[in-house]
């Protein structure tokens, strides 16, 4: 198969992901009432994004035709992928790199998110009989010549033990942060919101610190947080939010919230579901630290990624930094 013809199916793809099939429309129900944290609007919200920023024809035919690949071959490498299941079809763009290469994959994925990428393999065995061979699922990866892995800090000990000894690319837990300066419009904090609280706050790319000057006025953010107030009709994160609210009053520790959201001061550029830590600073010098920190993902503020844009990836804005598709043109 040419590099054109992958390509081509790509696109095919994307406009009916876009559409109303019938099937397509159950099985992201499905996938729906599976996964208590996979809402609908969620579900929707990925599929959307990677319909217009991965699989739109500008897009995805200048970003694929930038790499050494060709056609597929009979004798092509397998590449084994992990995927995670924070959110609806997280593992989707390493899907994507490798299909656009050429090699073959076998496809792990979690537990908590099979359904929807499953769906859409089938659909492409479907419409070409030769992705039979180039992509399947399987319950342990073995034989692969080479992994990409996402998962936990722990799960990502395992990986680099049975990984570690070939060609792989090993993920861990990140998060993103968001540097403020007290200049934010109305209209970027409602942004920042959303970087804040699409996905429930799951995601690697949600904003889960903030760096604030000192004396910053955090009274419009949590004006503008009560966009998402409707998350505490949503149990498992109501449980969240009254679980963690109690650990701080019990702590007596300095918190702010507004019913549905709670900010505290905390070093950790990790924080919980419903929850997001703080930190002040004097100067930007300060925080040079945060370019390269290996926990973080990705700095929306003025200067950084854009506000609102944390959960729109690009094609190529590669997890971690790390190229995955020139990773992938050093197994052909």
């Amino acid at each position: 198969m040419e590099l054109q013809q992958r390509i081509g199916l790509a696109i095919k793809l994307g406009e009916w992901l876009g559409g109303n099939d019938e099937e397509w429309l159950a099985a992201k129900e499905r996938a729906s009432r599976e996964n208590p944290w996979f809402v609908p609007e969620f579900i929707e919200l990925s599929v959307k994004n990677i319909c217009t920023e991965f699989l739109s024809p500008e897009k995805i035919e200048p970003w694929a035709k930038s790499y050494a690949f060709k056609e597929t071959k009979p004798n092509a490498r397998k590449v084994g992928i992990v995927t995670a299941g924070n959110l609806p079809l997280v593992g989707f763009h390493d899907f994507l790199c490798v299909w656009i290469s050429g090699l073959k994959m076998i496809i792990k994925p979690s537990a908590k998110d099979e359904i929807l990428i499953k769906h859409i393999v089938q659909k492409l065995h479907e419409w070409e009989p030769a992705t039979r061979e180039m992509i399947v699922f399987a319950d342990r990866l073995t034989g692969c010549d080479a992994y990409i892995a996402t998962g936990s800090n722990n799960s990502s000990r395992y990986f680099e033990y049975y990984f570690g000894k070939y060609p792989s690319i090993i993920r861990r837990n990140r998060t993103s942060v968001a540097v403020l300066d007290g200049t934010e419009t109305k209209q970027e904090l409602m942004a920042l919101a959303d970087d804040m609280q699409l996905y429930f706050g799951l995601g690697c790319r949600n904003v889960t610190k903030l760096y604030v000057p000192k004396n910053y006025d955090f009274l419009k953010l949590l004006d503008c947080l009560k966009q998402y107030e409707h998350y505490m009709d949503f149990h498992k994160y109501r449980h969240n939010y009254d679980y963690h609210l109690a650990l701080l009053i019990m702590g007596n520790k300095y918190y702010m919230n507004n019913d549905s959201v709670i900010l505290t001061e905390n070093v950790s550029v990790f924080s919980p579901v419903s929850q997001v830590n703080y930190e002040y600073y004097s100067n930007m010098a300060e925080l040079s630290s945060l370019d390269g920190n290996p926990d973080i993902q990705c700095i929306v503020g003025h200067g950084f990624t854009p506000f609102g844009k944390a959960q729109q990836p690009s094609l190529a804005d590669y997890a971690d930094g790390v190229d995955t598709m020139k990773f992938l043109t050093g197994l052909i």
